[in-house]
């Protein structure tokens, strides 16, 4: 099972750069067949069966509400540079989470990243240190991340 994983996340992989023609996909499966006999040896990963539910609660909740989030973020961050005085007031936020799976606060710490007028700097534990541009617009901290986070802990653990 762990070698028929390993070559189809690396079939996979090579199709979405490559593109989907007939060679591709011959070329594709030699490679991956190839990179798949050479390093499956030292794979050590379990395959979850509930991973296709939680990759389609991903997609479906979890993109959408980014999206909105995202260009909420953008006309925020756009009406501050248009305006003739520049409402900012920049500092670095204490925000608590808690997703437990580091892939889980890696997603939420990039989500808040890739919304514009925020940065995480760092992640400790169950903090994420966030700049801000205006840290007068959370009043709580973890307003930040609570749209973000409260998808991401029901796919994430």
């Amino acid at each position: 099972m762990k070698y028929a994983t390993a070559f189809l996340a690396l079939l996979l992989l090579y199709l979405f750069l490559a593109g989907f023609t007939v060679e591709e996909v011959i070329l594709g499966s030699l490679v991956s067949a190839i990179i798949t006999a050479l390093i499956a040896r030292k794979l050590d990963f379990k395959v979850k069966w509930n991973f296709p539910i939680k990759l389609i609660k991903f997609v479906v909740i979890y993109i959408p509400v980014f999206i909105w989030k995202l260009i909420l973020a953008n006309l925020d961050v756009a009406r501050r540079v248009l305006s003739i005085k520049i409402p900012v007031n920049p500092g670095i936020l204490k925000v608590k989470t808690n997703i437990k799976s580091d892939v889980g606060k890696l997603a939420l710490a990039n989500s808040i990243t890739l919304t514009p007028g925020t940065l995480s700097i760092d992640v400790d534990d169950d903090t994420i240190y966030v700049h801000a541009i205006d840290i007068t617009k959370f009043e709580n901290p973890d307003d930040l991340s609570e749209p973000f986070e409260k998808l991401l802990g029901g796919i994430f653990k």
